[in-house]
């Protein structure tokens, strides 16, 4: 079951808002994984930073290698912080992972 009409046009402009240079392809994959049963409780602008934080570093990091590797989740996780962050900057995102937040 798809999300609202209402929450699938929020979702898609906190996209835009946050991402406004990500390519398509990343930005439809995070699109959907923002529309997901599982963040429906969320703001949209959250399951959007969520799930944009979880594709950068799933698709664009050596974030699954690490674990590969035998690294924990929060080690891996702070060590591609700053391919992450490369990135936002790249997708000229309006804002950038910090080693203080938890997700």
């Amino acid at each position: 079951m798809s999300a609202p009409t209402g929450r699938r046009r929020a979702i898609a402009k906190a996209l835009t808002a946050l991402l406004p240079l990500a390519p398509y392809a990343d930005m439809e994959k995070i699109r959907a994984d923002a529309g997901a049963v599982h963040m429906k409780s969320l703001p949209p602008t959250i399951a959007v930073w969520l799930a944009t934080i979880a594709h950068i570093r799933h698709v664009h990091t050596d974030y699954e290698k690490l674990l590969a590797e035998g690294y924990d989740r929060d080690s891996a996780r702070f060590f591609v912080m700053e391919q992450t962050n490369i990135v936002l900057t790249r997708w000229r995102a309006t804002r950038l992972l910090d080693d203080e937040e938890e997700e």
